[in-house]
């Protein structure tokens, strides 16, 4: 490919007012509307002064926004080019937008959450991101956390983690079926020295909380999953008293060596891995291990009404670099990784569905890649505020993908913005009726008609 015209030939001009360049912002902010997001912004919202009116517009007017690639408060700019004014009302200035989040107080920041959860169960009404379950469709809420990384000393509440980077700490929950990607079902922003369980047994409750009001999710088998900062007796209980299993790993305290200690030689299960698996602690990819399971009581110091009865199932692979090796005797050839589970999965099979708990991964890498790759405020509840907003928005890409088709249900939210938002239109309007002009063979028309037919009415021809 180059260039068909010489320099001296081409010219450009910033000068258009009828261009946008984020057409698919006008089916997604409809399908926003329809889900009611401004209608709860306004209801559960009460942000004081004229910088907290008209809550529901100024929410609507970040969450697109972040849709169309925003990652500041200055990016907030992008709704206000070209032709936006004709296609959308209420558009603010950034200006506008930050005095607003620079007004939450922590119980403005819980109002907003009410807002998300209410919002993702009101997408869940307009495309099946997650599916009404069945007796045999297990619904997962993966917990986990994420330092985002924070430059500058005046950062409320930043610190160093566990990760060794100065940031604040964003604690996830994600809920996905096995047919589904992942939706961001709760949320909370801590101060970057935060422990990863702090708080995680509120998050857990009130995430399983919203499950069950997701449509046709009364009565779904949920299981849920998260690594060894959260092998504890409150987000575990918290789960239990849910009604939810879990199916978390344990850390290797002398109890659960006991318990691995104890598994015959015969008890133990070869299994072989169609694509190798990473393993975090080797480095190594892996295509062969062993699984066994042992009767296993979690938090057997604690008092009987706070002890968890279920099973360890324990995987072991082969030690390769005998140097690393802490542990004699049964230790010296093989390396353990045990979860403790409540499931009633066989032991395969249970394997298989904890280590796929690494999608919440995924998904905290989407959002650094996306409205959370930075936090653009220096007061702690702006930037908590904006978390709960990059959920949301997270979670109306993902519908609006969903709704497009099998295609792009899963794809990431770069994919997705770059085929069905970030597309270049010109307004024609006449007689009070608008049409975009959209570029001759887009890739994608098939995908961003079905959209706005969902969202508006069929586009015309």
């Amino acid at each position: 490919m180059q260039v068909s015209h010489a320099a001296r030939s081409a010219a450009a001009s910033f000068d258009d007012p009828n261009l946008v360049s984020s057409a698919g912002l006008v089916p997604i902010v409809a399908l926003a509307e329809k889900a009611g997001l401004r209608r709860l912004a306004d209801q559960w919202l009460s942000v004081p002064t004229d910088k907290g009116a008209n809550a529901g517009a100024k929410v609507a007017s970040l969450v697109a926004g972040m849709v169309a690639g925003a990652d500041s408060i200055d990016d907030m700019a992008l709704l206000r080019h070209g032709g936006m004014k004709k296609i959308f009302t209420a558009v603010y200035a950034p200006s506008t937008l930050g005095s607003f989040l620079r007004s939450f107080t922590f119980g403005h920041v819980r109002q907003l959450d009410a807002v998300a959860s209410r919002f993702l169960i009101a997408l869940a009404g307009q495309a099946p991101i997650v599916p009404a379950s069945t007796d045999s469709q297990m619904v997962f809420v993966d917990v986990d956390d994420t330092i985002i990384e924070v430059h500058g000393p005046t950062k409320q509440g930043a610190g160093f983690g566990y990760s060794g980077v100065r940031g604040l700490n964003a604690l996830l929950a994600t809920v996905s079926t096995a047919t589904t990607a992942p939706v961001i079902i709760g949320q909370r922003l801590r101060k970057g020295a935060a422990g990863s369980p702090r708080g995680a047994s509120r998050l857990v409750s009130d995430a399983l909380k919203t499950v069950t009001r997701l449509p046709a999710m009364n009565a779904a088998p949920v299981l849920l999953r998260a690594d060894s900062a959260y092998y504890g007796h409150a987000t575990v209980a918290a789960a239990r008293k849910a009604g939810a299993d879990v199916s978390i790993t344990a850390r290797q305290d002398p109890a659960v060596k006991r318990a691995i200690d104890s598994i015959g030689d015969d008890a133990w299960t070869k299994i072989q891995y169609t694509n190798a698996i990473y393993d975090p602690d080797t480095r190594a990819w892996i295509s062969v291990a062993e699984v066994a399971e042992v009767p296993f009581t979690a938090f057997s110091s604690k008092p009987k009404k706070d002890r968890v009865q279920g099973r360890l199932v324990v995987r072991r692979i082969p030690e390769l670099n005998k140097k690393k090796l802490s542990e004699p005797t049964l230790f010296d050839t093989h390396r353990f990784h045990a979860f403790f589970t409540t499931s009633t999965l066989d032991t395969v099979t249970a394997d298989q569905v904890h280590r796929r708990h690494a999608i919440i991964e995924q998904v905290n890498a989407d959002l650094k890649n996306s409205a959370l790759a930075h936090l653009p405020s220096g007061i702690f509840n702006a930037n908590a505020a904006w978390l709960v907003l990059a959920v949301i928005a997270f979670n109306l890409t993902r519908t609006a993908a969903t709704i497009t088709g099998a295609d792009l249900a899963s794809a990431t939210t770069a994919t997705i913005r770059r085929k069905i938002v970030s597309i270049p239109a010109r307004i024609a309007s006449s007689a009070r009726r608008i049409r975009l002009h959209l570029p001759a063979h887009w890739p994608w028309e098939m995908a961003w008609s079905a959209l706005f037919a969902n969202a508006l009415a069929p586009p015309g021809r």
